[in-house]
């Protein structure tokens, strides 16, 4: 789909609305000045009529179909260059960052951006351009600053929401509650993807800075480039400080499980003792509950029934207290004798 086409003539577009695409190519031919034609995410159609009215390498137009990982610049014919950047987008509802694409053949009477992905909004770059004559009478090479500039300020909110949400998971588990692994997992993969698109770009820009190193756009260029370079740095220490942060959680998860072991070990211990006293107890009332004559016949006295009845209930608890005694755990934490205790 074609979202503006205009000519540029003399540091000022030459028409309110957007111009037809056989027009923009006679214009490129006739007329001087440069055309930038824009682009969103164009079908195969489209895309063929564009490669025919400007005459691109049909290398080129399959590389702008193809959705790379990296950005890059490559010198497709002797005027005509492309360049492959990538875009990012912060999504508040989803707490997600979303990437896009955006390529730009530069030509020396015109500038073609193909946009891929809801994250490459190009309309502030064209408007931001359109506000400094003087740039846009350099050519097509004020068009491919004015979309390196747009990109690099889109970069810079995304940093600071990222930083927000890796903020908030430190916090959680640094204070010793579990976190959500595979939220810190996720994040740790959105900040990679983010530096594949921010970090190579430095690059691209340094290509094009040498390109332009005579021309007045050189500073401009310079100042994307430092904040593109700040931005990267921010980038690689948050991929180190989540892998920190993602070490911590499973640590803390260990100590969570360990617990929670240690509380089973302990109920477990206590289910045992309970057992272990019951075990001679059910045994001597279920001997002496045995409707055996001898029994019901000699067992029927006061004493006997306290010697035989009680002393038999008795006897065994104080062997299984006295077995207990001598068959204690050793306390793990004793030191060990002959060793020296730590500092």
């Amino acid at each position: 789909m074609i979202v503006d086409c205009a000519h540029y003539l003399g540091g000022a577009r030459q028409s309110d609305g957007a111009i037809a695409l056989a027009e923009a190519a006679e214009y490129c031919n006739s007329k001087g000045g440069f055309v930038w034609l824009g682009l969103f995410e164009p079908t195969p159609v489209e895309m063929d009529d564009v490669r025919t009215a400007f005459g691109l390498h049909e290398l080129a137009v399959e590389d702008a179909r193809t959705y790379h990982l990296r950005p890059k610049v490559e010198l497709f014919e002797p005027d005509v260059t492309l360049v492959i950047l990538r875009t990012a987008r912060y999504d508040d509802a989803r707490e997600e960052v979303d990437f896009g694409e955006i390529s730009v053949f530069v030509g020396a009477n015109f500038v073609i951006t193909v946009r891929q992905g809801v994250a490459s909004e190009l309309h502030g770059a064209r408007a931001r351009l359109e506000l400094h004559p003087e740039l846009l009478e350099l050519g097509t090479d004020s068009v491919l600053w004015a979309v390196l500039d747009q990109v690099v300020k889109t970069y810079e909110p995304v940093v600071g929401e990222v930083e927000h949400d890796i903020e908030q998971i430190e916090e959680t588990v640094f204070s010793g509650t579990v976190a959500a692994t595979e939220r810190i997992y996720l994040l740790r993969r959105e900040v990679t993807n983010f530096h594949r698109a921010a970090h190579p770009l430095l690059a691209v820009i340094g290509t094009v800075e040498k390109h332009v190193a005579a021309t007045i756009l050189a500073p401009y260029l310079r100042d994307v480039y430092d904040s593109l370079q700040l931005i990267s740095e921010e980038v690689s220490a948050q991929r180190e400080l989540l892998s920190t942060i993602l070490q911590a959680n499973i640590a803390v998860i260990s100590v969570e499980q360990t617990r929670i072991s240690v509380k089973q070990s302990a109920t477990m211990e206590r289910l045992t003792i309970l057992a272990t006293v019951f075990l001679p107890l059910t045994f001597v009332t279920g001997f002496f509950g045995q409707n055996f004559g001898w029994l019901t016949s000699n067992i029927d006295g006061m004493w006997t029934f306290v010697i035989l009845g009680l002393g038999g209930l008795a006897l065994p608890l104080l062997l299984l207290w006295y077995w207990l005694r001598t068959n204690r755990t050793v306390d793990i934490d004793a030191p060990i004798e002959g060793s020296k205790a730590l500092p």
